[in-house]
């Protein structure tokens, strides 16, 4: 248990928090306080203020209440995912994915809050997928050879829209909250890998050997086919180990599902990849500007902030978006 000494106030938290986590985590725990309840989470045996108690875990108390009834339609269909373990944690991502881009998606002005986000936006391809939107979207066709009912690459949120030439895109979202950093290689680390020294090889060694890679030689995933099939877009390799390890990794394996979807036998024209964290994330900003380094600053890539995308709903002046801007914005610690 940390105490903060700014309020003098003891809170229930985890440890090695970094400041901003540690001034989020604060803040979400006082929201929780005031606006749902005061009652801990459990988890692994030990109480939590951040985390929701299991008896208001299925009320979805962290969702923005005029989308609750939305979201659990959604769940009851086709396209329905599978919330994470945290997701009544507080500082939950996917949460606070649903929440920054669902009122958007089922307003009228849709269109043109997300065209003001992404320029060659046109307008919402409401006839695809789920009113043009998918959560947790993984590509069906398992071009990655990497999904299982448990494991696999995904994108937060998927988008498909029309562009300025009416052709049908895709926008694939990773949404980042108060992580540290993005998902690291699970290869790396796994049991089952009896030659981690080849972690330590060059991406060309790896690029002409892809057989010294955990993910090939053992999960027979794809990810190295494809990344030797786009090597346009990976055309400024780092020097040093496997670029692959740390960060990246995640980063990688959704910009090569992008990819994939976009040359296979898809509806989609283009596939862009895109990342939406917390204006003051400031964590994951040497991943993100190595990642764009790396890719030549590819505009099939792009960052934005989830004030981008607030700002772009505040100048339709409209009630109903002013209501949820104000509330997200009082919830996740924005101004």
């Amino acid at each position: 248990m940390q105490d903060s000494s700014a309020n003098l106030t003891e809170y229930k938290l985890p440890r090695q928090l970094s400041q901003f986590q540690q001034k989020m985590y604060e803040h979400l725990i006082r929201w929780k306080w005031t606006h749902i309840t005061r009652e801990p989470g459990v988890f692994r045996d030990r109480e939590y203020d951040a985390i929701l108690p299991d008896s208001l875990a299925k009320q979805y108390p962290v969702i923005f209440e005029p989308i609750r009834q939305s979201l659990k339609e959604y769940q009851e269909g086709e396209h329905r995912f599978r919330p994470h373990k945290y997701f009544n944690h507080m500082a939950s991502s996917q949460a606070a994915n649903i929440n920054l881009f669902l009122p958007v998606l089922f307003h009228k002005n849709a269109s043109k809050i997300l065209g003001a986000v992404k320029p060659d936006f046109k307008r919402l391809a409401t006839d695809k997928l789920y009113n043009g939107f998918y959560l947790e979207y993984f590509d069906k066709d398992n071009r990655l050879n990497d999904k299982t009912k448990t494991t696999g690459t995904d994108s937060d949120i998927a988008i498909a829209y029309y562009n300025s030439s009416d052709s049908l895109c895709l926008w694939l979202i990773e949404h980042k909250l108060t992580e540290k950093e993005f998902t690291t290689c699970g290869g790396a680390k796994s049991k089952g890998n009896k030659a981690k020294e080849n972690c330590g090889k060059s991406f060309g060694e790896i690029l002409n050997n892809s057989q010294l890679c955990y993910y090939q030689y053992k999960k027979e995933y794809s990810y190295w086919d494809i990344t030797r099939q786009n090597l346009d877009f990976f055309r400024n390799p780092p020097d040093g180990p496997c670029p692959f390890r740390g960060g990246m990794n995640q980063l990688w394996r959704n910009q090569l599902m992008a990819l994939a979807i976009e040359k296979g036998p898809q509806p989609y024209s283009q596939v862009f990849f895109s990342v939406v964290r917390h204006p003051e994330n400031e964590a994951l900003n040497g991943t993100l500007d190595e990642y764009r380094k790396f890719c030549g600053n590819n505009p099939k890539f792009s960052v934005f902030t989830s004030q981008d995308i607030l700002d772009a709903a505040k100048k339709h002046g409209d009630k109903e978006l002013n209501q949820w801007i104000d509330w997200y914005q009082a919830l996740y610690n924005l101004k």
